[in-house]
């Protein structure tokens, strides 16, 4: 079984999410505050085996490059995103005080593939969107979805940055996430958790 914690960081707050069973873990969205999450990692007793990024805007990558190099891990992204991870005008962080320039992921993901990093499952399905290679994670043994700035609770992602879409944002998510089961438990990008039926039932974007 997969056990979750959530680290809110940087100033916007962004959620980083530690995934983690036995002593392996998986981080996903390393935004800001790398000694918060390394402090979170060394709390659980685990060490991170790879790094997965839902998008690349500099709020959820701002701890990457410290990660990635401190573990020597490799990192997962959209084809869509590659150039933007080293290219703080497409991440946004050009105007930042502290602009977020990283090197280019180890692996691109295949959209709709299953994966298994040490025993981690997941597949990967697209919704773009607010980004255009935003990407969401799918653990169907372990009835969760790690939705990125897609899926909120109440709401969606903003689609009004360069390179969004609210068409192709609001179809993504009818099409690859409110189709999950009902029960299934919504991790996003920002804010907390939900569930793909409360979703459905409540969120004013599907109603």
């Amino acid at each position: 079984m997969i056990n979750i914690r959530r680290i809110e960081t940087g100033w916007i707050p962004e959620n980083c999410y530690i995934l983690y069973k036995g002593t392996n873990a998986l981080v996903v969205d390393p935004g800001d505050e790398t000694s918060k999450i390394k402090d979170q990692l060394e709390e659980l007793g685990v060490r991170p085996v790879a790094v997965l990024l839902t998008h690349t805007h500099y709020d959820h990558i701002g701890a990457l490059e410290d990660i990635r190099t401190d573990y020597e891990i490799p990192v997962y992204v959209s084809e869509e995103e590659q150039d933007w991870l080293g290219d703080p005008e497409l991440n946004l962080s050009a105007r930042h005080p502290h602009p977020v320039v990283a090197r280019p992921a180890d692996v691109e993901f295949n959209l709709f593939e299953e994966y298994d990093i040490e025993g981690f499952r997941f597949t990967v399905v697209p919704t773009p969107g607010h980004s255009p290679g935003g990407v969401s994670f799918v653990f169907y043994e372990d009835n969760f979805v790690v939705t990125g700035d897609a899926l909120f609770r109440g709401t969606v992602g903003r689609s009004d940055l360069p390179g969004s879409d609210p068409e192709q944002l609001l179809q993504g998510i009818e099409k690859h996430l409110l189709t999950l089961p009902e029960d299934m438990k919504v991790l996003p990008g920002h804010g907390g958790e939900t569930t793909i039926g409360r979703e459905k039932r409540f969120n004013p974007f599907f109603n």
